[in-house]
């Protein structure tokens, strides 16, 4: 029997194929995978890594931990129990993750209703409805989290306000920086054939009216942004214990699995890495959770306005390019 036709290998590359429609910062997708009969292995695409804004391969890293987890929850859906091993080899650090397929397992609603809100996740940039997410939905959100070891501390009206000023310190240090500029140019806009980066149709066409400031992307989409403002949001910090590779891995599974909770619940999720881009701004986070850990992102809850229909999906990189089949 040969690699394709081996069910569990089929398997592992089919959950890689699904991973591909997880988010990543500027839907850059640092991913690539390796599918053999052993396993399924995540490896950091560092060609696609943002070498001005994200040196140490924080934001990367927690993209991947994304791509990680939509691979398992696709597993799940097709009734396959797996195993993780993070960072399995000390000598290849860019193998971040080997997945083990168990064995079969039951198909639960659950696990399929998770894998739809693979297929119907999006990121939606402009300002959230009046109506606030529920607070059952927020703890939802939370528990998700939790159940993959991190932490979401929900923020007070008083920290938002420091997050707002965070935020606008943390643009205007880009801003002012050229490589910066000329970096995020390269993902931001434009006509994007090969499958990256955010195109016009996600980027509103004017700035927002919110209390936090989005990332300035240093031109005018198309998205239309409609008459609303951030006033009904929730902010909340996700954080975690650590601040190393590993820690940072396990920051994008529980990206993924609240992400996808909200995604199933209706609330929009709207994730703030600038913030987390700059060490003093960083700091400044830090701060705001006591000093109890260390923060990943920043992530806007809401509503979408029912009068507005959702952005388009942002393009992704065809299968051929981030999946490889090897032997057993």
């Amino acid at each position: 029997m040969s690699d394709a036709e081996d069910p569990t290998t089929a398997a592992l590359a089919e959950a890689a194929e699904a991973a591909g429609y997880a988010p990543s910062v500027h839907n850059t997708q640092p991913w690539r995978w390796r599918v053999t009969r052993a396993g399924l292995d995540l490896y950091a695409a560092r060609d696609r890594q943002l070498r001005m804004a994200d040196p140490d391969g924080r934001l990367l890293t927690i993209s991947c931990g994304t791509a990680l987890h939509h691979a398992l929850v696709a597993l799940a859906a097709e009734g396959w129990s797996a195993a993780v091993t993070p960072l399995p080899d000390p000598a290849d650090p860019d193998l971040l993750a080997r997945i083990t397929a168990a064995g079969r397992t039951a198909v639960t609603p659950d696990a399929m209703r998770r894998f739809q809100s693979v297929r119907v996740r999006h990121t939606d940039r402009r300002p959230v409805s009046d109506t606030p997410a529920g607070e059952d939905a927020i703890e939802a959100i939370g528990r998700a989290v939790r159940a993959e070891g991190l932490e979401l501390h929900l923020l007070t009206r008083d920290q938002i306000l420091e997050l707002a000023a965070a935020a606008s310190h943390a643009d205007k240090v880009e801003a002012e920086d050229e490589d910066q500029r000329t970096e995020l140019a390269y993902w931001i806009g434009g006509d994007r054939p090969g499958g990256t980066g955010i195109p016009d149709t996600a980027i509103p066409s004017e700035a927002p009216r919110t209390t936090v400031p989005g990332r300035d992307f240093v031109r005018a989409g198309t998205l239309t942004v409609g008459a609303g403002h951030d006033r009904a949001a929730a902010y909340a910090v996700l954080y975690g214990q650590g601040d190393e590779p590993a820690d940072w891995l396990r920051a994008g599974q529980a990206l993924s699995a609240g992400w996808l909770a909200a995604t199933e619940l209706g609330v929009t999720v709207l994730p703030f890495s600038s913030v987390i881009e700059l060490p003093a701004t960083r700091q400044t986070l830090r701060g705001v959770i006591s000093n109890i850990g260390y923060p990943y992102l920043v992530l806007r809850l809401g509503t979408a306005d029912p009068d507005s229909a959702g952005p388009p999906h942002t393009p992704r990189l065809p299968a051929t390019q981030t999946i490889e089949l090897a032997g057993g």
